[in-house]
């Protein structure tokens, strides 16, 4: 988060006061650095230079088209799991040849249409999948490239909701059973099924999982080449960790010093793609304090930011680091754990106005006195916040502000109540 740094006592954006961009954009609303963006994408780039990959974004992750853009100029490809998530890449710019098209329900009406749009690889997720990605390849005679997802069966050590490479997982297809799929579509003269998927969730904050999970698959790929299947390719997917404050994480170049080695000398084309890793600590959620409440047990920080805005507590039990803007004792926090204690504090709920006990954004939690009218900064918001958001209790969704060379801009205006009702007037 070097990006959001205390100068003179207040929270900063690249040099930006961010109470600035409070009166400026309001609140809720959440805060990007371009810079943030850039660093860590070059970050990733940079420690996998030695397999010369493709860092495919995951659009997911925060998929404000603007943000698409300032990582394509970077030279990004994309990570897509939607027809709309392609449809924003090509609008950031982006060549349809550098989106791979993954997910694992794709209608045949949306691999239709990534097929005329010449989408350049389909992650293919199940043997159904891939006979109508091999129908459509056939029926418009175009070529058309794909990878078969893999389900390695390994325990990634995270959270329930977002663990994707078990086999009880939904997602990819049993290495016993893949082999079969690979057969049968060998000859096809229209899909070329050359290459393996992996992804086994996220965040995976150690390296041990990836190692698992690329070992598993060079053993398949040595098994069918030696049945005659030509594999050129292989895509081991993202899920790299982020700080987020209460746990550590591995970097950029300790995921590399562990999977490079598996890699550098099988001669494939290796792709990555990663989201969270480059979005979660390039953005804030920016929140103001509407009123304080004291029960017999609890004291609350009532704020207008939202599980609406913010749905990671809630959904995932996740911890977002949380602190004031303008903190009252003048002091930038030392660090972001959830041990953090303040001198004669006692701990608060941060708690929004939706109509709901798990509309919380942080519980328990020691920050410097506030008052009405303060601004919070909740911290690593740019991975899976605005992109997760919602009008429940018919909430307008919150502003975005970008954080560039020159200085902030809007990049998505904040909801109104005619936006909310636009799809039901106009029916």
């Amino acid at each position: 988060m070097d990006a959001f740094k205390y100068t003179k006592g207040v929270l900063s954006c690249d040099g930006h006061d961010i109470a600035d961009i409070a009166d400026q954009f309001g609140t809720p609303t959440y805060v990007y650095s371009a810079r943030a963006f850039r660093e860590h994408y070059r970050a990733l780039h940079d420690a996998f230079a030695a397999l010369k990959p493709r860092l495919c974004y995951s659009i997911k992750s925060c998929h404000n088209v603007h943000i698409l853009q300032t990582l394509h100029e970077c030279g990004s490809s994309f990570d897509a799991v939607s027809i709309g998530e392609v449809r924003r890449a090509l609008e950031a710019g982006a060549n349809a040849s550098d989106i791979v098209f993954a997910g694992v329900g794709k209608t045949p009406a949306e691999i239709k249409a990534a097929v005329d749009l010449g989408v350049g690889t389909f992650n293919a997720e199940s043997a159904m999948e891939l006979d109508v990605i091999a129908s459509v390849a056939n029926e418009t005679r175009k070529k058309v490239r794909a990878a078969l997802r893999i389900n390695p069966d390994v325990d990634a050590k995270t959270h329930r909701h977002t663990t994707t490479g078990k086999d009880e997982n939904k997602f990819g297809i049993e290495i016993g059973s893949s082999r079969a799929l690979f057969q049968k579509h060998k000859d096809d003269p229209f899909l070329s099924l050359v290459g393996i998927h992996l992804h086994i969730g996220s965040p995976v904050n150690t390296v041990g999982p990836y190692v698992e999970m690329v070992t598993k698959a060079l053993e398949l790929i040595s098994q069918l080449e030696s049945e005659g299947v030509t594999i050129d390719s292989i895509n081991i997917g993202g899920g790299y960790g982020a700080e987020y404050g209460h746990q550590p994480s591995a970097t950029a170049s300790e995921y590399a010093a562990a999977i490079v080695p598996l890699l550098q000398d099988r001669g494939l084309k290796v792709s990555l793609e990663p989201g969270r890793s480059i979005s979660a600590n390039a953005g804030i959620l920016l929140t103001r304090v509407v009123y304080l409440k004291q029960s017999r047990t609890k004291q609350f920080v009532i704020v207008d930011g939202s599980m609406t805005d913010l749905i990671r507590p809630a959904l995932y039990d996740a911890y977002h680091f949380i602190w004031p803007v303008k903190p009252s004792d003048g002091a930038a926090p030392t660090n972001r754990t959830p041990e953090s204690r303040i001198a004669g504090a006692t701990p608060v709920d941060i708690v929004g106005p939706v109509c709901e006990s798990s509309d919380y954004l942080g519980c328990n939690r020691f920050i410097p006195p506030v008052q009405t009218g303060d601004l919070l900064a909740v911290y690593s918001a740019g991975a899976y916040g605005a992109v997760m958001s919602s009008q429940y209790n018919s909430r307008n969704r919150a502003a975005e502000v970008l954080v560039d060379d020159n200085g902030p801009r809007l990049i998505r205006r904040r909801e109104t109540f005619d936006d909310l009702m636009a799809c039901e007037r106009e029916v």
